[in-house]
């Protein structure tokens, strides 16, 4: 075998540490990026929150709106193309963080240290100032008159089923055994208030082998579950949705009812026996004939049913799931043809960071052993500081552009939403396609018609009869509008709308309408219909 030696050039992609936060960063919801900035200031000594106000970073907003170079936009296409989608998003604006024309380093490998390394010195640098002047300070103490608090913290205040039931079973004057029991199932209770095990299948997991333990438990889950169907919310501790709605309906006799009412009552326990799908369908002739009973009673019946809840837990359920707080804040200025719209970052969700001025000069004067690995912590608080401020100035950028091409949806509302693909933000701001999916990502914008994500406002063409395109984003609200206003009594088939949104000059598919109906979460026609 001969050997030989050869020269060969090839490229390949290496992402600085830098480069890799500001990736992550970018696609961090508002929580999450909450609890990343909570973490470093944890293991970050140079990292610190601040309530003094403090000039912006002289590369902010004036800075990234400068068209991006060629190579950057092809240098950002390549790692669009080498790593997964979620990895990586645009070095537009990263790269002049990162420090335009210096050498890529060599890929790190798995068990490296991130390089954090800087120029070197750890002298003051004009960008370790804090960031983020608009926002409130947080943890800062009494605030007065003007302390609010936070929506979080008024979620998690928020009472949970389980409690709710256990301060009403502090009223019942019971056996220990019992109480446990009682305890044991309220525990056992899923979100919507049902008891999804069996009495014998919670018994046998505590039990095991012992049979006479086992009988003893089912006898105590049995007056136990009684106990806890007697409770409030009525319905909870069922086991299905029939024996939920009948625990509903025998709570509501009362001695001054009609005989009327008795037997509506009476009818809707009868239907409760019978398959729930011949509810679902409304099937009033084969639910008429099982019952014994007439159409028209059937159909007060249903009527009565259909008052009922069938998740007794919903109400208790965590809202702090479900609070959403906006990143982006749209105000309207002036009036009539004048009217513009502002776009402003939510000040409540901005971190307020600085490096910590004791602790870099303490690092300036000191040159002993360590110091280098404390110039990298200094290093990193100082580009952990610059890619927060880079996330929300692309957010802004991205919002801007987005409110300019939408600006018919600002004033008329969601009927004049104009069809827009993340491409055409990405061309007029000179980012890569997967930096705008990522900045639209569980971000949030408040506009005057509430609080929706950014993608909300991205939504494909359907043709017209001009010629022209519809936003599909309009098309679902002008089905929506013309469900609201059908007769209930003969509510609108998928078919009957597709024709109503051909005479608007619309082209829609039945099918298209019923993709978009079950988007909305509009039931059938068949559903729809008044009883």
């Amino acid at each position: 075998m001969k050997q030989g030696l050869s020269l060969r050039v090839s490229q390949h992609l290496a992402l600085t540490p830098q480069l890799q936060q500001s990736i992550r960063l970018l696609q961090l919801s508002t929580l999450e990026l909450s609890q990343e900035v909570e973490q470093m200031l944890d293991e970050n000594p140079f990292l610190e929150r601040t309530i003094d106000e403090a000039p912006r970073e002289e590369f902010g907003l004036e800075v990234a709106d400068v068209p991006v170079r060629e190579d950057d936009r092809q240098f950002e296409a390549e790692a669009e193309a080498e790593f997964t989608p979620g990895a990586v998003s645009s070095v537009a604006e990263s790269a002049a963080a990162a420090g335009e024309g210096e050498p890529a380093p060599a890929a790190e490998g798995p068990d490296s240290e991130p390089g954090w390394d800087g120029d070197g010195t750890v002298d003051f640098a004009p960008d370790d100032s804090e960031w983020g002047g608009d926002a409130p300070a947080r943890n800062s103490g009494s605030q007065g008159d003007d302390e609010r608090p936070d929506a979080t913290e008024l979620a998690s205040s928020h009472e949970s089923l389980q409690s709710f039931l256990h301060r009403q079973a502090l009223a019942l004057r019971l056996e220990e055994n019992d109480r446990a029991a009682l305890r044991f199932l309220i525990e056992s209770l899923n979100d919507d208030g049902y008891l999804e095990d069996s009495l014998p299948a919670l018994a046998s997991g505590l039990a095991g082998d012992d049979n006479d333990q086992f009988d003893q438990l089912v006898h105590h889950f049995q007056v136990a579950l009684g106990l806890l169907q007697s409770l409030e919310p009525a319905g909870v501790g069922a086991r299905s949705l029939a024996e939920c709605l009948t625990i509903q309906l025998r709570a509501l006799q009362d001695e001054d009812e009609t005989e009327e009412e008795a037997q509506v009552r009476r009818t809707a326990l009868a239907i409760c026996k019978q398959p729930m799908e011949l509810l679902a369908k409304r099937d009033f002739k084969r639910l008429a004939t099982l019952t014994r009973s007439n159409e028209e009673e059937v159909r007060a019946a249903l009527q009565l049913i259909a008052r009922l809840e069938p998740k007794p837990g919903r109400r208790f359920v965590d809202v702090e799931r479900n609070v959403i707080v906006p990143d982006v804040i749209v105000t309207r200025v002036g009036q009539g043809s004048n009217v513009k719209f502002r776009v402003s970052l939510n000040p409540e969700v901005m971190p307020r960071l600085r490096v910590h001025d004791i602790y870099a000069g303490a690092l300036k004067s000191h040159k002993g052993e360590g110091s280098q690995a404390l110039s990298q912590r200094l290093q990193e608080a100082r580009w952990f500081i610059k890619n927060i401020q880079q996330r929300f100035d692309t957010i802004l950028r991205v919002s801007n552009a987005i409110v300019e091409r939408q600006k018919n949806y600002f004033v008329h509302g969601e009927l004049a939403m104009r069809p827009l693909v993340l491409r055409e933000i990405a061309d007029e701001l000179g980012l890569h396609e997967s930096t705008i999916s990522r900045v639209t990502t569980a971000k949030y914008m408040a506009t005057p018609y509430g609080t929706v994500e950014l993608k909300y406002f991205f939504g494909s063409a359907l043709g017209t009869e001009t010629g022209g395109n519809a936003s599909s984003t309009a098309v679902r609200a002008l089905i929506k509008q013309f469900v609201s206003a059908e007769d209930a009594r003969k509510p609108l088939s998928d078919s009957q709308v597709s024709e109503m949104l051909k005479e608007q000059g619309i082209e829609c598919a039945r099918r298209t309408v019923a993709k978009y109906r079950e988007a909305l979460r509009i039931a059938p026609a068949n559903l729809r219909k008044a009883l």
